[in-house]
């Protein structure tokens, strides 16, 4: 048979002297003289009353801690922040926080260099389209709509921006308004 077998892993039966062997122990545990029986209950009821004794003093220490903490403020709250803050600086000062907070920084400078050159790229493609002869033609019909406009509302008064004929068509309709009151007096006598 194989060494490595031997122990736990014997192919042989238990004997009847095996199952004997291990009832005897049981009955001798049972076996014992009043005089060990006694002594067993005594040192019982010695190790009971420590236990007791050892716990009065475990809850009177619990109360001298709190109550230290309690003088110190140290709460629960205090404690949690306190974890809170030990966790976070241990965090920071983590290699992948470096590593990632770097990346970020990064990813934020080339963003931003990005939409300088997307905002310069506006204002070059705003300029050439106002240089472009579309725009030109555009811009020369809106100014003479303008004029038209300011020649209709405001008299011959030439020239001017567009808040001048927007003003100007104000006050022409301002004008207008002792009409209207003649008509609220007309309305008043039907």
């Amino acid at each position: 048979m194989d060494d490595r077998r031997q122990g736990f892993l014997d192919s042989e039966p238990l004997k009847e002297s095996d199952e004997d062997l291990g009832s005897e122990l049981n009955l001798n545990n049972c076996i014992m003289t009043e005089e060990e029986r006694e002594e067993f209950q005594q040192e019982l009821a010695k190790l009971e009353e420590e236990i007791s004794t050892l716990r009065q003093v475990l809850t009177a220490k619990e109360k001298q801690y709190a109550e230290l903490k309690h003088k110190l403020g140290l709460g629960p709250l205090s404690e949690l922040k306190n974890n809170l803050s030990r966790s976070w600086h241990d965090m920071q000062s983590s290699t992948a926080y470096k590593k990632t907070s770097d990346t970020l920084s990064t990813a934020g400078q080339k963003t931003s260099a990005a939409f300088t050159t997307f905002g310069s790229a506006i204002t070059r493609k705003f300029g050439d389209m106002r240089n472009s002869p579309s725009f030109k033609s555009f811009e020369e019909k809106v100014e003479s709509t303008v004029s038209t406009i300011k020649t209709k509302v405001g008299g011959t008064e030439a020239g001017g921006s567009f808040e001048d004929v927007l003003s100007s068509a104000a006050n022409a309709s301002s004008q207008d308004t002792p009409t209207n009151s003649m008509m609220d007096s007309s309305e008043r006598q039907c």
